[in-house]
């Protein structure tokens, strides 16, 4: 198992001096990611913390973060066992809320394995190591990787997955789904949360995925490869991977609206 960046606990004062505005936003950001993970007993007992960071964070969509203090307050005194059982039905059944990314784009395809090397390869340059327990693409742990960013650069991130966040968003609002608030604040972070809208008619008309009909046909389709068998498959690479692989070389298309965060080198982790 290799090591995960060390970051410093939610509330923790900033191991060096940067502006109080960033922390909050990285703070904020991790924040994030927690609440849209697997619920935990230590989730459960770090609300006050999560709260605090959400509430912190610069955010530009003031109903979006009220939404989301209300949503920890909402979580205190709830049967742990309860919210872990509505998470699986909610993420692990069928394919249309899955938080794995390229899963919406790529599906089961040889192209999703692309993908996901080009987006290792992203997270080695920035000092940002996985252990074996998640998939790259997996959003609370992409979420984690931009916590250690300049906003600068979690902006351009964030634009590059903005088509994913907006469906995700419209899917997860349709079921009533709480989890919704974590993907439109990161959309309103570049000020996109109105390209949600743009998902609502196509929602409404997907059949459901989650059903025993459909969740049988999914496990008769052919499982990903993450390597290659052929020299024509070494030649394959994606659409979205070659995007994610030259982002860094880009003009960034979006900002952060934060205007008080000055711009910053991406230091491989919190400091």
């Amino acid at each position: 198992m290799t090591d995960v960046p060390t970051l410093e606990p939610l509330g923790a004062e900033p191991l060096c001096a940067e502006p109080v505005s960033s922390h909050a936003f990285r703070q904020g950001i991790r924040a994030l990611a927690r609440m849209l993970d697997y619920p935990d007993a230590e989730m459960l007992g770090a609300l006050p913390e999560l709260r605090q960071a959400l509430a912190a964070m610069p955010l530009p969509n003031a109903k979006v973060q009220e939404d989301l203090c209300d949503w920890c307050d909402s979580l205190h005194g709830q049967d742990l066992l309860e919210l872990q059982a509505a998470y699986v039905a909610q993420f692990d059944r069928g394919r249309s809320t899955s938080l794995l990314l390229f899963e919406h784009v790529h599906g089961e395809s040889r192209d999703r394995g692309q993908a996901m090397v080009d987006l290792l390869a992203e997270y080695e340059t920035a000092g940002y190591e996985l252990d074996s327990r998640e998939l790259p693409d997996h959003l609370p742990l992409f979420l984690e990787f931009l916590s250690i960013l300049a906003p600068e650069d979690t902006a351009r991130w964030i634009g590059d997955i903005r088509h994913i966040l907006a469906l995700l968003t419209a899917r997860l609002q349709s079921k009533d789904c709480q989890q919704a608030l974590v993907p439109l604040a990161l959309l309103s972070l570049i000020g996109a949360e109105a390209e949600v809208e743009a998902h609502r008619d196509k929602v409404k008309e997907e059949p459901a995925d989650d059903t025993p009909a459909a969740i049988d046909a999914v496990w008769e389709e052919e499982a990903v490869r993450f390597s290659a068998e052929s020299d024509q498959d070494c030649s394959l690479q994606s659409a979205e991977g070659r995007r994610l692989a030259e982002r860094s070389n880009s003009v960034p298309a979006d900002t952060i609206r934060l205007p008080d965060i000055a711009p910053q080198a991406s230091t491989g982790g919190l400091s």
